[in-house]
């Protein structure tokens, strides 16, 4: 919330909600690094706001949208090193070693890993152990559902491991959220058993209810005005129809998966960069005086910035996050 300018609209503040996850996701990263953490997390963050959905996440917990009409959608993506190729050049690229767990006689079994470390994933909060091109930046992505409402199944790899989206989806249909929650576990314990972390939240974004009274009781009428009632009411009814088969769309407004921090974070120009915030580091929010504050697209061959004047900006210790994270110094965690 602190890398979000006061003062914004609500449609001005979903605009910027990404960005500043972005932020948070990352000044969160550092803190674990500043307490000697070495341990990590998955995270999948949910934010609602009225009918629309913003999902930050890294790793390899997941958030379904089962839309009201039977559409399942997924809300993130797998940071996976097996099934993730362009996360697995990342990594190599910025100088960590992609293998499998090597046994008794060089045999190979498992998944993907990362070395030093073992870590399975491309991403995460912590993990210092393993190295910081193992990033904290999140997946993003931000939907508005029709008026007709949905369901979010959030849940840890124990899940998914066991159920594919759909099948997670179906499985809890037509139970309300805490049993349906409940259910997605049982499903998954059926068919896995428990092996890893098997955790399951439900969210029912529900629209109001918009029930009208009873009717009053039908007047006589003649044969012909009952004709031509029933001729209305069968064309209102197909027309009613139309409409409500146009109201299970999920309009998506925004979805971005960038692993680079200055893509992430853009320019000044970007929606919600307001002037109280041009010398505040745009991670940790520290204020910076006019000649301390380094630009994030300074020195950076993935940007497309020519301007490395100007913002957002960095404070030192941010810059030397962003440079490990990107491989162009060694990480600034010594594990004993």
């Amino acid at each position: 919330m602190g890398a979000i300018p006061r003062g914004l609209g609500r449609g001005e503040w979903l605009q910027a909600l990404p960005r500043a996850l972005v932020s948070g996701f990352v000044k969160t990263d550092k803190e674990f690094q500043s307490r000697g953490e070495t341990s990590g997390t998955t995270v999948t963050f949910v934010i609602i706001d009225g009918w629309t959905v913003t999902v930050a996440s890294v790793g390899d917990s997941r958030c379904v949208l089962d839309a009201q009409g039977g559409g399942v959608s997924d809300l993130t993506v797998d940071h996976r090193l097996e099934d993730n190729v362009e996360e697995r050049e990342r990594v190599t690229a910025s100088g960590g070693e992609v293998g499998r767990l090597s046994i008794v006689g060089g045999v190979e079994v498992g998944p993907l890993r990362c070395w030093p470390g073992g870590l399975c994933l491309s991403r995460s909060i912590g993990d210092m152990d393993v190295g910081e091109f193992i990033v904290p930046i999140p997946y993003v992505k931000q939907v508005k559902l029709s008026s007709a409402g949905g369901r979010l199944i959030i849940a840890s790899d124990g899940i998914w491991d066991a159920l594919s989206s759909e099948m997670a989806a179906k499985s809890c249909r037509g139970l309300p959220a805490e049993l349906a929650s409940r259910q997605v576990v049982k499903e998954a314990l059926k068919t896995r058993g428990l092996k890893d972390d098997t955790t399951c939240i439900v969210v029912d974004i529900i629209p109001p209810d918009n029930s009208l009274p009873p009717p009053p009781p039908p007047k006589k009428q003649s044969k012909l005005r009952s004709l031509i009632f029933r001729k209305w009411s069968h064309d209102s009814s197909k027309k009613l129809a139309k409409k409500l088969s146009a109201v299970d769309i999920v309009e998506e407004l925004f979805e971005e998966g960038s692993a680079m921090l200055a893509e992430r974070l853009g320019s000044d120009t970007s929606a919600g960069q307001s002037t109280s915030s041009l010398f505040t580091c745009a991670v940790c929010q520290v204020d910076l005086a006019p000649s301390e504050g380094i630009s994030v697209h300074a020195g950076s061959i993935f940007s497309t910035s020519t301007k490395p004047w100007q913002g957002p900006f960095l404070c030192m210790d941010c810059r030397n996050k962003k440079d490990a994270m990107e491989g162009k110094r060694p990480s600034g965690v010594k594990v004993v």
